[in-house]
């Protein structure tokens, strides 16, 4: 067979004895002619942009108006107990969804304009989801409301960047009296009442996240997973997670379901790759004077450090498994370190100088039961360390209220979940896919809006914390001198009212009489669409999250605020569509 050589080629820039002269004996090229060359050969490319289309004043402002009214028109349509449901045609089945921003996300307009303003209702609804997890049509509604009024002014003459000052000294003085006005949750009906809300009404969703948030507590974390069969169940994993498993099948202790499973174990925390056998060799004399299990979560244990192990545990002669140390990076120190609070460990850390090979068992951690599978690792913790995990979760807790990155947040939620022991899943199931959609949405929203009010605390709901927010908006308006800035303050009073207004109405009540019962009750007091009665809302369990609401008229206030002080609209010139060419001649079609 013969043999074929391979050799990667790279380009040469050495010019021909035409074009150059060559140097025998250092084959050194003449730069000058190279660059008279290079000058010759050089290209030039043109980037051209396509045409666009400016509108001004008022066309601009028109034509953004009539994109936010079409996109608030549809999302307005699910607000209250009795809104309607949306029927997006998406590629697959179509999906029929309450859930305001989803449908926000799904709409995008013919005429590019008319896109723009709807964009900017979709950048309400998208940052309300991200910011408090729910709300996203009540602050749609408030957007359009407060652009509608301020453009009116703004048409009217009056000054763009006064009414915008106005708005946002309004929306910060309503933002501070809504936190004094809260109260907090108060056991399990107030998170039932908040889920079942959030949920259209529905309690069984109100009573399963209630029953979950028990289980795992204000700290713990709910995750939502379709299930295979038609019943929505909760299911609560206890401890600490892991996702690593043993490194090798010969550590099980359970053959029947190739589990290790170790009772009062201790447990080694380092960051540090184990190969060698006189690493680990102190440590294993020692842990098999107290006949104790010994977990070694170490970055890797390769080599004949492993097979000592092996060796050791199938002679009995210690009970022993090792697993590596979860994440990547700085994640993995700091996760490393959240395994070591836990049970009580010293984390030997490279860095710091702490060597395995001098690790005594006094620098070993407690754990009261531990379960490793293939792919994860549950860890239960011993009652002793449960002070140092509180400060831990402090820590926590503290960066993340710190950090603006989605990816973090998550993260460091899921951290402090790991670390107070609560996991709870949630998994939904339904008879259609279309159905499923429908329920994972409603209950990811219940889930949002049960922990943004165990956060910030509870106010009436049914809109009515809007509209007696909008009677305080009097005082306010009496510490603003700019008679624009007062202009302003009126916007915010007008729009608070729609969000109840348009509950009535989706309930087929006229919402202006509504609206003028509720400013002449109490805070607690307002609107249920439901029952269409006039009650005490919190103690009937119509309430909303504080953090929804203030997250609602925070959002919507911004971007009205960026729409009325915008004069021009650029976008792109739509292109005529080519003509269709008719059959040849000749031919029978």
């Amino acid at each position: 067979m013969a043999s074929a050589n391979y050799s990667i080629s790279t380009p040469s820039f050495l010019p021909s004895h035409k074009q150059g002269n060559l140097n025998g004996a250092g084959r050194k090229i003449d730069q000058l002619q190279i660059a008279q060359k290079m000058r010759q050969s050089n290209r030039r490319f043109a980037i051209r942009a396509n045409a666009k289309d400016i509108a001004f004043d008022q066309r601009s402002r028109a034509a953004m108006q009539a994109g936010i009214d079409k996109l608030a028109d549809v999302v307005g349509l699910t607000l209250g107990p009795r809104g309607r449901n949306v029927v997006l045609d998406e590629y697959g089945s179509p999906k029929v969804v309450n859930d305001g921003v989803t449908i926000a996300r799904a709409i995008e307009l013919p005429d590019a304009m008319e896109n723009a303003g709807a964009a900017l209702i979709r950048e309400v609804a998208s940052r309300t989801n991200d910011s408090a997890g729910d709300g996203t049509t009540t602050a749609s509604v408030l957007a359009r409301e407060i652009i509608k009024l301020g453009l009116l002014s703004v048409t009217s003459g009056a000054n763009p960047v006064a009414l915008k000052k106005g708005i946002d000294k309004t929306v910060l003085g309503l933002v501070e009296e809504l936190g004094k006005r809260a109260r907090p949750v108060k056991g399990r009906d107030d998170i039932k009442a908040i889920a079942s809300i959030s949920a259209g009404n529905d309690d069984v969703i109100g009573t399963m996240i209630a029953d979950a948030i028990d289980k795992v507590g204000p700290d713990g974390v709910l995750s939502i997973e379709s299930s295979s069969s038609f019943e929505t169940t909760v299911d609560v994993e206890e401890g600490m997670e892991i996702d690593r498993g043993y490194v090798s099948p010969q550590f099980v202790t359970n053959p029947e379901k190739l589990l290790v499973e170790f009772e009062n174990a201790r447990v080694l925390v380092t960051d540090q790759k184990i190969s060698s056998i006189k690493d680990i060799i102190s440590l294993l004399e020692q842990t098999a004077q107290l006949r104790a299990p010994l977990l070694i979560i170490a970055e890797d244990i390769t080599g004949e450090a492993l097979a000592t192990l092996v060796v050791n545990k199938l002679r009995g002669i210690i009970n022993v498994a090792a697993i590596k140390a979860p994440g990547f990076g700085e994640r993995r120190k700091a996760l490393l370190q959240d395994i070591a609070i836990v049970t009580g460990a010293e984390y030997l850390a490279s860095d710091m100088g702490l060597r395995v090979e001098n690790a005594t068992v006094e620098q070993l951690g407690t754990a009261r039961k531990i379960t490793i599978s293939k792919d994860s690792t549950t860890i239960i913790a011993d009652s002793a360390t449960k002070d140092e995990i509180q400060s831990r979760i402090a820590q926590i807790k503290k960066e993340l209220s710190e950090t603006d990155s989605v990816y973090d947040t998550e993260k460091l939620a899921e951290r402090i979940a790991k670390l107070s022991g609560g996991i709870a899943v949630i998994k939904v199931g339904a008879a259609t896919e279309t159905e499923l959609e429908d329920r994972k949405l409603r209950i990811e929203d219940a889930k949002n809006a049960t922990f943004a009010a165990i956060e910030e605390g509870i106010v009436p709901g049914g809109g009515a914390a809007f509209v007696h927010l909008s009677m305080l908006v009097s005082a306010i308006k009496d510490k603003l001198e700019d008679a624009d800035e007062r202009l302003g303050a009126d916007i915010i009073q007008k729009a608070l009212v729609a969000p109840a207004s348009l509950i009535a109405q989706n309930a087929g009540v006229e919402g202006e009489v509504v609206v003028e019962k509720v400013k002449e009750s109490e805070w607690d007091m307002g609107y249920n669409a439901m029952t269409d009665t006039y009650e005490n809302l919190v103690e009937s369990g119509v309430i909303d999250p504080a953090k929804v609401t203030r997250c609602g008229l925070q959002n919507a206030a911004s971007v009205a605020g960026m729409v009325l002080t915008t004069q021009a609209i650029v976008v792109e010139k739509a292109k005529p569509k080519a003509r269709v060419g008719g059959a040849p001649q000749g031919l029978t079609v």
